[in-house]
This record gives structure tokens, sequence and C-alpha cells, in this order.
């Protein structure tokens, strides 16, 4: 399967349909970090360990949205080139201030309120 532009809606209905339990409380403030909010934007919460996110980045960067990458655990872990990715111990104090339960964590904001949060293993199939 091609994966091209992937709607928002596709991508959020597929990473809810997964068996995940998301501790990330939907409706609050996204602690502080260091961007300045864009909107409506996909912001990305992963560590080290969280094997092969290909299929994940290319789906969450489809999305049109501004993305936003947190690489928590004081462990540098890539992110496709183009996303800045905010590291250390900053990053990891913002992870577990959102009470992020499971990486990678995969949340839907606007203007830093959180609207929708997913947590888990991305099987990377858009379907």
């Amino acid at each position: 399967m091609t994966l091209r532009r992937a709607p928002l809606l596709t991508l959020l209905l597929t990473l809810g349909a997964t068996p995940a339990e998301a501790r990330v409380r939907l409706g609050e403030l996204l602690p502080a970090h260091p961007w300045t909010a864009s909107g409506r934007e996909i912001v990305v919460v992963y560590s080290h360990d969280c094997g092969d996110l290909g299929a994940l980045w290319q789906a969450i960067l489809h999305s049109g949205l501004t993305v936003r990458a947190v690489n928590a655990e004081d462990v540098p872990a890539e992110a496709p080139q183009g996303v800045n990715v905010w590291r250390g111990a900053e990053a990891t104090a913002f992870a577990r201030k959102l009470r992020v339960g499971t990486y990678p964590a995969v949340l839907l904001v606007q203007g830093d309120r959180i609207l929708n949060a997913w947590e888990g293993t991305f099987t990377g199939k858009l379907e």
C-alpha cells in the first residue's frame, strides 16, 4: 500500500482504533514547551526504545499539520529530516507532566490545548 496524503481524520481514526490506553488528559493545556503554538498541530512524544517509527512518521507528516517532536528519556533518537526535535531533561519533564504512559504518544493540539491523544504501537496500516 502506498501512502500518499493521509487526511487527518483517517490518521486519528487509525490511531484511535488500536488498543492503547492514553493517560494524557484531553482538554488540558500542554506543559511549558519551547515552541510557539501555530493553531492545530501534532506533537509526537517518543523515546529511543520505540523501535521503527517510519510508518508513523510518514502518516503524521502527510497529515498536513505542523509537527512537533519531543525526544524524551535523555537518549537521542532520530526523527525525519526537517522535523525539529526537542531533547534533554526539559523534554523528558514535559512528557512526564503530560503523564505519557507509553511511547510513542501522538497528540492533536490546538492553541496548546490537547484535543486528542493516542499512545502505543502503530502498525503502519491506514485503512
